[in-house]
């Protein structure tokens, strides 16, 4: 059977985003930027809290991605770069270095390299990678 690793996400709400911070073993890797939560309609909200398997994604615009395919009622979740919210997502996840606001930060692409190393790393090791949301 394949190990399980468990990323936590963090998250606090906003009536112009959502600001969270994912953590492994208990350490930040980085902070996040999201939607508000808007009873998960497509394209306008953020996805509902839970527990999401992650999985390698590739998409024409954006390329090689953590995807978040199990999502009910949303489809195509990335964990993608933006430094807003409101202009930059339609329901998916942004890491950020540094919060600047509800719904914004700074340095997207650093902090999405960064996640992406360690996510990466660990399916290199055949272990199945879960993202658990919650406030």
């Amino acid at each position: 059977m394949k190990t399980q690793i468990t990323l936590i996400l963090e998250r606090k709400y906003g009536e112009r985003g959502t600001n969270g911070t994912i953590y492994f073993l208990g350490d930040a890797v980085c902070h996040t930027i999201e939607l508000p939560w808007q009873d998960n309609k497509p394209r306008e909200s953020c996805i509902p809290e839970g527990r999401y398997k992650l999985k390698k994604r590739v998409y024409p615009k954006n390329g090689e991605q953590i995807g978040i395919p199990s999502v009910q009622g949303r489809e195509a979740i990335l964990i993608h770069p933006a430094n807003n919210a409101m202009k930059e997502l339609h329901g998916c996840i942004a890491p950020v270095t540094t919060l600047t606001g509800e719904g914004t930060g700074d340095h997207s692409r650093k902090a999405l390299e960064e996640l992406k190393e360690l996510v990466y790393s660990l399916w290199d090791m055949e272990a199945e990678v879960f993202l658990v949301i919650r406030s």
